[in-house]
């Protein structure tokens, strides 16, 4: 079998099918996994969330995963933020032409040993390939469907004032890594994605009490977009404390060099959570007890103020008004 992808493995024949035994079904095989046209599953017992996603990310090999372990973390993180089980996955392909065929399995082996690590199953997919320079290497679109328990109400919009805002970890990772393997800063620094699936610490937290009313993941725009999602949907204020805010001393040095704020850079495995205070002790305990948010800490409160806005305790003791989010600063970061 050829050692590239080439324009004959799109084309639906002999090609095709090496490639989908190859790459897809060796590393994808369950009970669900199709051959036909649809795959036939058993249907969530209650309320069903379904979610899609598409993944560009430039470069497709980064420190702490890459494009592959990104699209199910993704999906699947998208899935456990409205509290549901993640149960089915599919996925496509749009793959370029003379793409190496040993990082394409590289791509699959992660996709299945992340699936796996949260207990989704990949039930069906398609493979597309697009000539020379028509495409990136890879891009990978994948949806998620996921099983919500009864009496868990997730939203932006259930905010209250009085609630408490945790993040599941330090921030700011994802984005700062993909930006320092794209451009040549000179700066030397060791960062690495926090990409990761969060199903389990959302299973965890639930564990603790189902009065949960906002989980939202901090991908584009980071931590202080998600803060200001939040903000708007609900028609409340958000009061943070800088200090607060966990970031890495590497994060925090690329950032001041670039002049950069962390809060707007993308996460891939943190997750915002607001909680009445009365269940936030014991859902931050439960958090650190967690893989993937031993880091998780307490950053700040709902308030009747300033609805709709971001309030921002400075290291001074000073309050200032988090810019809004706007423009691009890292096109195709996921």
């Amino acid at each position: 079998m050829s050692e590239t992808v080439t324009l004959a493995h799109g084309a639906g024949g002999r090609q095709t099918s090496e490639l989908i035994d190859r790459v897809f079904k060796s590393h994808f095989s369950n009970s669900d996994l199709t051959a036909d046209d649809a795959a036939v599953l058993t249907p969530p017992a209650g309320r069903m969330a379904m979610t899609t996603d598409g993944f560009i990310v430039s470069p497709a090999f980064f420190a702490g995963g890459n494009i592959g372990k990104l699209s199910i973390c993704g999906t699947v993180n998208d899935l456990s933020c409205m509290g549901a089980k993640p149960l089915y996955l599919t996925c496509s392909f749009v793959i370029e032409e003379g793409f190496e065929m040993e990082k394409l399995e590289q791509i699959a082996d992660a996709m299945a040993k992340t699936a796996a690590e949260c207990g989704v199953r990949i039930v069906a997919g398609d493979t597309k390939v697009a000539g020379k320079g028509q495409v990136d290497g890879v891009f990978i679109t994948t949806t998620g469907v996921g099983e919500i328990p009864d009496g868990v109400e997730t939203s932006g919009a259930k905010a209250k004032p009085g609630d408490v805002i945790l993040v599941t970890g330090d921030i700011g990772r994802h984005g700062c890594t993909i930006l320092l393997e794209r451009e040549d800063f000179g700066i030397d620094a060791k960062v690495t994605s926090d990409c990761a699936p969060l199903w389990n610490c959302v299973k965890a937290m639930l564990e603790v009490t189902k009065d949960i009313h906002v989980i939202r993941d901090a991908t584009r725009g980071g931590v202080g977009t998600v803060l200001y999602e939040i903000a708007g949907q609900s028609n409340v204020g958000v009061k943070i404390d800088s200090e607060k805010v966990p970031v890495e001393p590497q994060v925090k040095g690329v950032c001041r060099m670039l002049g950069l704020e962390p809060l707007y850079l993308a996460c891939e495995g943190r997750l915002v959570v607001v909680v009445p205070r009365e269940h936030a002790n014991e859902v931050l305990t439960t958090l650190k007890n967690c893989k993937y948010s031993e880091g998780a800490a307490v950053i700040g409160e709902i308030t009747k103020e300033h609805a709709k806005s971001v309030v921002m305790t400075t290291e001074i003791g000073s309050q200032t008004m988090l810019p809004r989010p706007g423009g691009e600063l890292l096109p195709r970061i996921c």
